[in-house]
């Protein structure tokens, strides 16, 4: 998988930005904030256990986002940390569900059509990401966030993180920014992630990686130590893709279909690009 497959080389942030009016979603968003480029971060902002500070929106992940939703025709979306990305999938969801729902409720075999479950740790983090998102939204069964706390532990003998509770549901889309390096409870001979010289490891992903369905795309958001443990144990055909400008790392899952349903999904969902990228893999 290429940038070209997840965005056209053409895409215009600012044109997108206002198309679907994002700005808008976001109380804090500057207006005059340029929708193309990221936000620089202090050395130490995004290892420091004291700061609780939400960052500004970052117009250019948001808006991939909700392009990459509305153009896989994304169905179901499991998230591990809440945030404005949630609203984000919200409102590609809400998208999705008004376009392609009266076609995929008869012919797709998908119980959580257009929903987005979301994991955090932090109750007052998930409160406050609330307020943010219209109750029409959780009223309609688009958004669902789940509490869990976070555990060290081991996959296959190297120390991890887990949720110890995950929404029970068969993503086409998963989107791992969370947990942070300090919140898991616990750890392993002594090793875990709360120092400041260690990173991010959630190893959620490869105990339920046998369960995914081929056409399933994982986005992680920075963390490239963890992008680089789940590289290293994934046991299934997936493509991998990083991009440094992003700096976002992403995984599609290239097998063929398991069987007819899922197949009439990567069709309706992905269409014949799939199946070309599967072949020249080969």
């Amino acid at each position: 998988m290429r940038s070209v497959d997840l965005i056209p080389l053409d895409f215009n942030y600012e044109q997108y930005v206002r198309k679907f009016k994002i700005r808008e979603l976001f109380s804090s968003t500057k207006l005059n904030l340029d929708p193309s480029r990221k936000i620089n971060k202090t050395i130490t902002e995004s290892v420091d256990p004291e700061n609780f500070m939400a960052l500004p929106p970052e117009l250019d992940d948001l808006s991939r986002l909700h392009y990459i939703v509305l153009n896989r025709k994304v169905t179901t979306i499991m998230e591990f940390g809440v945030g404005k990305s949630t609203r984000i999938f919200a409102e590609a969801l809400k998208i999705n569900h008004k376009k392609y729902h009266d076609i995929t409720s008869r012919t797709l075999r998908r119980k959580n059509l257009y929903q987005c479950h979301s994991v955090d740790n932090n109750q007052k983090w998930i409160d406050n990401c609330v307020k943010e998102i219209p109750n029409e939204f959780f009223l309609n069964n688009l958004v669902n966030i789940n509490f869990s706390n976070v555990i060290t532990s081991e996959f296959v003998g190297k120390v991890c993180t887990y949720y110890e509770s995950l929404p029970n549901v068969c993503p086409d889309l998963i989107y791992l920014d969370g947990p942070d390096q300090f919140s898991p409870i616990g750890d392993v001979r002594g090793l875990s992630t709360r120092h400041q010289d260690r990173m991010p490891m959630a190893a959620d992903i490869l105990t339920f990686e046998h369960f995914l369905l081929p056409g399933t795309l994982i986005i992680v958001d920075g963390r490239t130590a963890n992008a680089r443990f789940l590289k290293s144990n994934f046991q299934r055909t997936w493509s991998y893709y990083y991009s440094e400008s992003w700096d976002q790392h992403f995984f599609e899952l290239q097998e063929q279909p398991l069987g007819k349903f899922n197949k009439e999904m990567i069709c309706h969902c992905l269409g014949e690009e799939y199946f070309k990228r599967i072949s020249d893999k080969k």
